[in-house]
């Protein structure tokens, strides 16, 4: 079901944009958003994971350089059934972890120094297992898509703005509709990142789930996660929001706004969850 749920929220993002090409822009501009979604969607595709881990200065690890990460690693991966990831790690005080990877033979998983510090080894184990799962479900390159879409989104939005105000065709036929274009150009950025928060929020419950099953027990992930969220709003990471869904929580502190839009489900409500499920089992 979540995976449904995630396939037509991608395609409404992907409609949504070339919808908004052809009203700036006529039939030439919905052609040019066409292209423009391949081509992003293909570069999200083959780039994305390396452009990320270079972002956060992620080392890659032997077993010989972190033979306790690595053994929880392989451990993992064995029960899903993946072939054994990267595994990188980020020198970063705050604790978190993120998987990377277009498809689970070029997965990678990438922890902070912080998160090794904390939690013991059950709990990172939990957070691995959770990692493993995000990479299993291909969660990385969908999440990856759908915010590139979304910017992409942004973008025209912008565009619109800059070409209203230093004018441009108002032709139908040929440039859009202009009263179209004024709409969009305000509620369209809007849509796209409450769409995208949608996917990230659903492949986030389903990687929880996930990593409790592979992992064997739901408690180990729950009580990491309390663990991470109160550190992570004491310690801060120069996280790019661009990328602040791939992370296990999220690595931007703020207030109720900030909590409001975020890509990540409330905390408390994953925990629970967990919890509910541990009692199942």
């Amino acid at each position: 079901m979540n995976t449904l749920k995630t396939m037509v929220l991608l395609v409404t993002l992907t409609v949504m944009f070339i919808f908004i090409g052809a009203l700036l822009g006529g039939k030439s501009g919905m052609t040019i958003a066409l292209f423009m979604a391949l081509a992003m969607n293909f570069f999200a595709y083959w780039f994305s994971d390396k452009i990320v881990l270079r972002m956060y200065g992620a080392k890659k690890v032997s077993e010989a350089e972190a033979p306790e990460l690595y053994s929880i690693v392989r451990t993992l991966a064995h029960r899903a059934s993946l072939p054994m990831p990267k595994v990188y790690i980020i020198d970063a005080d705050q604790p978190n972890a993120f998987a990377t990877g277009r498809n689970p033979k070029h997965g990678a998983v990438a922890v902070t120094t912080g998160i090794m510090r904390l939690l013991d080894r059950n709990e990172l184990a939990g957070v691995i297992a959770h990692e493993l799962s995000h990479i299993k479900n291909r969660d990385i390159l969908v999440s990856t898509i759908a915010a590139t879409i979304a910017g992409a989104i942004s973008y025209l939005a912008q565009m619109a703005q800059w070409a209203m105000i230093f004018g441009g065709r108002r032709d139908d036929d040929e440039g859009g509709n202009p009263i179209a274009a004024l709409v969009m150009m305000i509620v369209a950025p809007i849509a796209a990142m409450l769409v995208q928060l949608a996917i990230s929020r659903t492949r986030e419950y389903g990687a929880d789930a996930g990593g409790a099953r592979i992992v064997g027990n739901p408690l180990y992930l729950a009580n990491a996660l309390k663990k991470l969220h109160y550190a992570s709003q004491r310690i801060p990471l120069e996280a790019n929001p661009a990328t602040s869904h791939m992370f296990i929580v999220n690595p931007l502190s703020g207030g109720t706004l900030v909590r409001l839009f975020s890509t990540h489900p409330p905390i408390e409500e994953r925990i629970a969850r967990l919890e509910a499920m541990a009692r199942g089992m």
